[in-house]
């Protein structure tokens, strides 16, 4: 069965930082690119990160550059994303994505 789990959401203050985690199961992990995606409430999904399936180019949203890192580990096919610097407006459900293949997303939320 082909499945995306993200875990590593939270609650946590402006300033802080979260590692979201995203395993693979079932497809071809190494053979393709990895996204993650975000969803505020009342908002549309926004694409945060990209990363090759080498894992050789990544690329992110504006918004986060220079504060997030997107990353993957294909021996145990796994994503991450690294949150530094977290602020309030990045409080939405982070979903990992490869293709039309969705996770079941995880809540992060940056509140003092």
């Amino acid at each position: 069965e082909v499945q995306l789990v993200e875990s590593g959401g939270g609650l946590v203050q402006p300033g802080g930082s979260l590692r979201l985690s995203c395993a693979a199961f079932g497809f071809s992990f190494s053979g393709f690119t990895m996204r993650w995606y975000r969803q505020a409430p009342g908002e549309g999904r926004e694409l945060v990160a990209m990363i090759s399936s080498g894992g050789d180019m990544t690329n992110y949203a504006d918004s986060v550059k220079g504060r997030f890192t997107i990353s993957r580990d294909n021996a145990k096919n796994m994503v991450y994303l690294q949150m530094n610097s977290l602020k309030a407006e990045d409080t939405a459900v982070y979903y990992c994505n490869s293709g039309n293949r969705w996770g079941q997303g995880t809540q992060v939320t940056v509140s003092s």
